[in-house]
């Protein structure tokens, strides 16, 4: 099934909308000029079935929060989806199906989902990214040349903070960052990458990123890159105060992939970092 995508307004579907990230998304929706919210999905069982999905706000929505995500779906361009991994997966497959572009800010994938996405992504378009945020992703660029520049003589740890609801860690942001710098260093973080220590560690191998993980309150999210070298350190460190950016940068990424009849992107694709 083929859905005209590059019509305005973009016809947006939102997965998990009651939750934090879906209640953010739904009102960025609202006062969006070229978006239109057309379905509100959420689990069975959800206390938020059969209520309009801008109750929350006071504000009405005129789009029902429903489970039956097939029909929900019906009309829909595009589906933003920050849940979790088995419910995207089931949400990859239904999109493939229906021809709907989706945005993917889930977290937590195994490396056999991950690959599953990539050949979804040979039929639909997909934009997939563990931070939509505009400045997280500038933040990722600015670590690329960082790290070109400080490739010998630093130790690189990445330290993260999450609220206490979070699930997995590191967070999938600290994860890309290590990636990126991974990445530009000639390194593969599976190989480099220290996700733990405990007891004697012995002295640390120059060649590791390294990975702390905070977890507690209602922290947003905190991402600092510590390049500690004889004398000085860097450390570049990003903020979020609201979940608002990462919808606004997942309604820029609707937009992005709106000419885009099949292919896997990420933010670096929407804001021509590459």
């Amino acid at each position: 099934m083929s859905i005209a995508r590059a019509s305005t307004p973009y016809r947006i579907a939102v997965a998990g909308a009651s939750g934090r990230m879906g209640r953010m998304l739904v009102e960025a929706i609202a006062h969006a000029d070229d978006c239109v919210l057309s379905a509100a999905l959420e689990m069975p069982g959800s206390p938020a079935l059969g209520q309009d999905a801008a109750a929350f706000s006071g504000m009405s929505a005129g789009v029902l929060v429903r489970d039956d995500m097939e029909q929900a779906l019906a009309g829909s361009a595009f589906l933003i989806d920050f849940t979790r991994p088995e419910g995207t997966m089931a949400h990859v497959a239904l999109c493939t199906r229906l021809g709907i572009g989706m945005v993917i800010g889930t977290t937590g994938f195994s490396d056999a989902q991950k690959e599953h996405i990539a050949q979804a992504a040979q039929s639909i378009p997909i934009m997939m990214a563990p931070n939509m945020s505009v400045g997280v992703n500038v933040t990722l660029k600015l670590l690329e040349m960082a790290a070109k520049a400080l490739s010998t003589g630093y130790d690189i740890e990445i330290i993260e903070a999450h609220h206490r609801h979070k699930v997995d860690a590191p967070s999938g942001t600290a994860l890309r960052m290590g990636e990126v710098i991974a990445q530009a260093l000639g390194r593969d973080l599976k190989d480099c990458g220290v996700f733990t220590r405990e007891g004697i560690t012995g002295e640390r191998d120059p060649s590791s990123i390294g990975f702390a993980t905070i977890r507690g309150g209602d922290i947003v999210g905190d991402h600092t890159v510590l390049f500690a070298g004889t004398g000085e350190r860097i450390e570049i460190t990003h903020k979020s105060s609201s979940r608002s950016t990462y919808a606004q940068g997942s309604l820029r990424a609707v937009r992005f992939l709106a000419d885009k009849p099949h292919g896997l992107f990420n933010m670096f694709d929407v804001l021509g970092l590459q």
